[in-house]
């Protein structure tokens, strides 16, 4: 519980955090927000990590003559996309195995049916998915594994994993860049976090319901 109450609080305060990271350690700053765009893209495990959060406030301290706007961007745009990479190719490799494992634990609940589906689904809209799903918290982190595993394309995927790594990076980065340090933006900063991750989710989850209802409703 500590430690959830402790990461809410980072989350919330990222600002002060990165702030008082680049007083004390300096350029390491740039391999600290490598990692953590590179892990929350690359690693299914780790899909809670305030990217979008410290893209804005990065750009915000590149304003302020604190760190490097351009090295930041390139940086970035590396980690996104080969954070998205490896992820895809973790569902890749690992996916289509646990659908045609033949065990029979599994194959109770897993639908190789479905796994063409969301193939065919992938090589159709899949190249919005993957662009859309970075301005959206831990969809972004799973998308890049399905593709994956349902095995669409390599060449499809990294031709939209750059895209949405350049449209991701480049508009957060540049919105901190010019409106992160407004006085008003900054005292407010932690609540513009909420509203950007609300307003991301929440359409996603009613969509989902809205789904599960009108599967329901059919059913019946």
């Amino acid at each position: 519980m500590d430690t959830l109450l402790h990461f809410v609080n980072l989350v919330l305060h990222i600002d002060k955090f990165l702030g008082d990271f680049i007083h004390v350690y300096g350029t390491w700053v740039y391999a600290v927000l490598f990692l953590i765009v590179f892990c929350e893209t690359g690693l299914v495990v780790l899909p809670f990590l305030p990217g979008d959060s410290l893209l804005f406030i990065g750009g915000a301290f590149c304003a302020s003559g604190e760190m490097n706007l351009g090295l930041l961007i390139v940086l970035l745009l590396v980690a996104a996309v080969a954070g998205n990479t490896v992820n895809y190719m973790i569902g890749r490799a690992i996916g289509p195995r646990v659908f045609n494992s033949h065990i029979p634990f599994l194959e109770r609940f897993l639908d190789r049916a479905a796994l063409q589906k969301t193939h065919n689904f992938y090589e159709k809209h899949g190249g919005k998915t993957i662009v859309l799903a970075r301005f959206i918290p831990v969809v972004r982190t799973f998308a890049p594994f399905v593709a994956g595993a349902s095995e669409m394309t390599v060449s499809r995927f990294q031709l939209f994993n750059i895209l949405g790594a350049l449209f991701w990076v480049l508009l957060l980065v540049l919105l901190g860049y010019f409106f992160g340090n407004i006085p008003f933006i900054r005292q407010y900063l932690n609540v513009i976090v909420l509203v950007g991750i609300g307003a991301a989710v929440v359409p996603v989850v009613l969509g989902a319901l809205w789904k599960v209802m009108r599967k329901n409703a059919a059913a019946k």
